[in-house]
């Protein structure tokens, strides 16, 4: 068996990789990796706990919550103590509960914005992020090692682990969402609430918004917040082709705002009150704007190579640094970790900030949404218009390419850098970067990414330009060369 954790994780398809027999395997490397003297002592790691403590939860997908308890029957028969979750739970949540109660690690069953076919295993540090890639690693060794000397997983009987509690249920939700009140400001919503659409896209951030907004005078108006593990046939990413649902309920004048969240909750995506979408890298320049000038906040921002260059612009705009990072939330929570950052953000829409874990939010994004529009009384599609008056224009598109076979990235980076175009859409190539995949930057700040996904066997083509015409034709080389490198 061949299992690899990618940006975050491992991912495969129910009942073809992804089996009871398989996830046993894999809790039990990560088991024997957690047990290593030097799991939670790498250099790059704060100080760590020592406890035998692990934190387990699961999302809404098919047999989440009966892979979540093969997890901790495992973790329990090697000895730890295992926290599992009573009920799907956000990623987030469960990251944050991890660090709350001061456990080694975490694992979290869920495939995230994946197609319902899929399920995966998130595995989370003791600081409350994603685990380090060396962690990864490790369990990766372990896997391999265990395989090759035929050694099976260590089992508990869950009924026998219950009564002698090595594993224990537990609601996670209380303690993150006063965790939550600490981060957002409540009484600004209570002084103008917005009315609300929550899209939840059946994953399990479902209620947690509107639970958490109750007594703040909001009205909350939730779609697709009921259990359905094959999420309405619709893949539970917060992308404008997947929020019909939210269009609609807006359009029937439920809601001013409105906030999704994908299938596991660590991401985030809204609309204005017309319908309009509103993507991430808007999200984290709004946020970025508010934390500086309404909170007075102050410190560095962090964002990966495929999001908007709108964020560089107001960080000058502050005098404050930009850090760009490889995809993946982990290269994200590893500057967190170590410096005093205001706000690190993907493109895909997994975002943190200053006091929180250095971990993807999608339900505290949208609750600051919300809290922007209480503050600055005015509705989301303005505030908007009033971002790209100041920073913009900034149109982006992503395309993805679907492989057939799988692609090295260093085959495809060696590729696209041996012959760099001059000019793109006629405007200059001032600068070539090869930190994950491939970027061109434009003199005008336009730029083309094309890079292999981390969790999917795709081939993704990113662009950001000033105007349509621009991110067309960075689309059409990009495409181009790609299927020329493929």
């Amino acid at each position: 068996m061949t299992i690899s954790f990618g940006t975050d994780g491992w991912r495969a398809v129910i009942s073809d990789t992804f089996t009871f027999t398989n996830l046993r395997l894999v809790a039990q490397a990560i088991a024997d990796a957690a047990a290593s003297p030097d799991w939670n002592r790498l250099p790059s790691l704060p100080a760590s706990p020592t406890s035998r403590e692990m934190v387990v939860g699961f999302d809404t997908r098919f047999l989440s919550d009966r892979y979540a308890v093969e997890v901790a029957r495992v973790l329990a028969a090697n000895g730890f103590n295992v926290h599992l979750a009573q009920a799907d739970a956000p990623t987030p949540a469960i990251s944050y509960m991890v660090h709350h109660l001061k456990a080694m690690g975490g694992v979290m069953i869920t495939a995230s914005h994946n197609a319902p076919r899929y399920n995966g295993v998130k595995l989370k540090s003791s600081y409350g992020g994603s685990a380090l890639p060396e962690q990864c690693r490790r369990v990766e060794i372990y896997l391999s090692d265990n395989e090759a000397r035929g050694h099976g997983p260590n089992l508990m009987d869950y009924t026998q682990a219950l009564n002698a509690k090595k594993i224990r249920r537990f609601n996670p939700t209380p303690a993150y969402h006063e965790h939550l009140r600490k981060l957002i400001n409540f009484d600004a919503i209570a002084l103008n609430p917005p009315r609300v659409v929550v899209d939840s896209m059946y994953g399990s951030g479902r209620g947690q918004i509107k639970t958490i907004l109750q007594g703040t005078g909001c009205e909350v108006f939730e779609v697709r917040g009921e259990m359905n593990p094959g999420f309405g046939g619709v893949h539970p990413e917060p992308i404008a082709r997947n929020l019909g649902a939210l269009a609609g309920a807006i359009a029937a004048g439920n809601g001013e705002i409105g906030v999704a969240t994908d299938g596991d909750a660590d991401r985030c995506g809204a609309m204005d009150g017309r319908g309009q979408f509103v993507d991430p890298h808007r999200i984290m320049a709004l946020a970025l704007r508010y934390l500086v000038e309404k909170r007075g906040m102050r410190g560095k921002v962090v964002k990966t190579v495929s999001t908007t260059q709108m964020i560089n612009r107001l960080a000058a705009k502050y005098g404050l640094e930009v850090l760009e990072t490889p995809v993946g939330f982990n290269y994200i929570a590893d500057h967190m970790l170590k410096d005093n950052v205001l706000i690190g953000g993907e493109e895909s829409g997994g975002m943190s900030f200053h006091g929180h874990i250095p971990e993807g939010d999608g339900v505290l994004f949208g609750l600051l949404l919300i809290e922007m529009v209480a503050v600055y009384q005015e509705p989301l599609d303005a505030l908007v218009a009033d971002l790209l008056r100041e920073v913009g224009p900034a149109i982006y598109e992503r395309r993805d390419l679907r492989l057939v076979h799988p692609v090295s990235k260093s085959e495809i980076t060696n590729r696209l850098v041996e012959r760099p175009p001059a000019t793109l859409g006629g405007v200059k190539v001032v600068d070539v970067k090869t930190l994950d995949g491939v970027k061109y930057l434009l003199e005008d700040e336009s730029w083309l990414l094309v890079r292999p996904s981390g969790t999917e066997p795709v081939l993704r083509v990113y662009a950001e330009g000033r105007d349509e015409k621009m991110v067309k034709a960075l689309l059409s080389f990009g495409e181009k060369v790609a299927q020329e490198a493929i």
